[in-house]
């Protein structure tokens, strides 16, 4: 998803940094390695005003070199947006036509040689990407179900991970990728950019976090409603599309697709199992919860400082959910209609008796609604309303407040944020530590939801107990040839 990012009022003065006690960092590799190594020492952060420097202002040795897997429709859009900061090497998409054709169609994308942009090479296998000496970072745009196997492949491979949301497919997914990343301490940002908009869900943490809203009684992720549709007509995958290999761990489907022609029409891109529609299905992602749901329950959690193993909920009821096809045992019994929520209302509830809602519809509309002792709030992409902000309580913040949020790094956009940890070490203000916990309760929602009924969790083992069903949802099996991989 798009949004406003950050403007970069204050930024980190990458080319000039002196790193105490560390000499004869000659090349740029040995300076990235270095700066991921050193990255837990960068306690205060360097400012400077002004926009972070264009690739093209960049010297050759100093460009960080990216490459992208999976250049689909937001795959595009953060290739988009990354290619004037970085050299981009080289893509990767599983279509020849909706992914490496359109991007390599736009003549800016690539690497910057003076007055000309060389094109980026493309291939189908991210494996050759992972292969390349010449790639520093890699951006994941592929559907949900391949982020997990890639991202921890990357960081296996010694890049620097950029991964859009929702991170992972299931909870054992955020055990296995937080990890890895910890295994591998490479810089890994996750796709959450609302912690990067300042004036409203970094105002909004602020505010929360200073207990300028007093002890908050409720909060309420509002995400919208899912995906209707029909029974859709099955026949064959287009041409141009690896069907099988993008499927991946998920169980071979047949493929399903209706009004295939308006697929590029921005009104109408029809129904079906693929691209930009499998946020649908419990195959490859999980609809509504996992898709506005790991921004908000990320930004929630995150103002509440619930981003630690045992603050999560203990309990979680999906009991009130429809959906459009029938269920049995957690799971659909028709394969060629969307499987996901259509509306719910999912009850949270931590240790201390406050409450965490996901719904799909409120009043208030899409956003998250706080409601504290001294008042309550509303906030979304557009604005942060109520009455303590109509009050001025923004101006009890202090730059201080913020930075604490942003880890002591500059306030900077999102993508930026990355590459300034990338380049000087710290740790980014959308890292996998803390959006695993995030994803953790969409996950336990979805379970919840699937299985209708009330489940309980164990936030500081991170296991679902006294219900051997939703248990078994903690993972799944994946198909051969396409099984996570192992930490050594």
């Amino acid at each position: 998803m798009n949004g406003n990012q950050t403007k970069n009022e204050f930024r980190a003065v990458s080319s000039n940094v002196k790193i105490a006690g560390v000499s004869g960092v000659s090349t740029r590799r040995e300076f990235l390695r270095t700066a991921t190594i050193l990255s837990a020492a960068f306690a205060t952060p360097y400012f400077a005003s002004g926009a972070p420097k264009s690739v093209q202002a960049q010297a050759p040795s100093d460009r960080v070199r990216l490459a992208a897997i999976g250049v689909g429709s937001r795959g595009a859009g953060n290739l988009g947006e990354f290619n004037g900061l970085t050299d981009v090497v080289a893509i990767c998409d599983l279509d020849s036509e909706y992914g490496l054709a359109r991007v390599l169609k736009n003549p800016k994308i690539g690497r910057n040689k003076g007055d000309d942009v060389a094109p980026p090479d493309a291939c189908d296998d991210y494996r050759r990407i992972l292969d390349r000496d010449d790639v520093d970072v890699v951006s994941i745009g592929t559907p949900d179900h391949w982020h997990t196997k890639i991202a921890v492949e990357a960081m296996q491979a010694g890049k620097h991970v950029f991964c859009e949301k929702p991170l992972t497919l299931t909870l054992e997914e955020n055990q296995l990728i937080r990890a890895a990343q910890k295994k591998y301490g490479k810089v890994f940002q996750v796709g959450t950019q609302q912690r990067a908009m300042r004036d409203q869900f970094l105002t909004a943490a602020a505010i929360i976090r200073k207990g300028l809203l007093g002890e908050i009684k409720r909060a309420t992720c509002i995400v919208d409603q899912g995906r209707y549709s029909g029974e859709i007509p099955r026949r064959d995958p287009p041409a141009t599309l690896d069907w099988e290999r993008w499927q991946g761990q998920a169980p071979l489907r047949d493929y399903c697709w209706e009004n295939r022609t308006e697929f590029f029409s921005a009104d109408n891109f029809g129904q079906g199992r693929g691209h930009l529609l499998f946020r649908w299905w419990f195959e490859y992602s999980g609809g509504k919860i996992t898709d506005w749901g790991a921004h908000h329950v990320d930004a929630a959690l995150w103002a509440l400082g619930r981003q630690t193993i045992g603050t999560g909920p203990v309990s979680i009821d999906g009991s009130d959910a429809t959906f459009i096809v029938p269920y049995k045992d957690g799971y659909p019994t028709k394969d060629n209609v969307y499987n996901t929520p259509i509306t719910f209302n999912v009850r949270c509830k931590f240790s201390d008796g406050s409450e965490f809602d996901i719904v799909s519809d409120a009043k208030d509309g899409n956003g998250i609604l706080f409601e504290g002792a001294n008042g309550r709030i509303h906030v979304n992409r557009e604005r942060i309303a109520g009455k303590p902000i109509d009050d001025g309580v923004k101006n009890e913040l202090t730059l201080d407040d913020y930075l604490a949020l942003f880890n002591g790094m500059p306030l900077e956009g999102h993508k930026q944020n990355f590459l300034t940890c990338v380049r000087e070490g710290g740790k980014p203000v959308s890292n996998v530590e803390e959006n695993v916990l995030g994803m953790n309760v969409c996950h336990l929602a979805n379970i919840a939801c699937r299985l209708r009924r009330e489940i309980k969790w164990d936030s500081k083992e991170e296991k679902i107990v006294g219900d051997d069903l939703a248990a078994s949802f903690f993972s799944r099996e994946q198909r051969k040839g396409y099984e996570l991989p192992k930490l050594s």
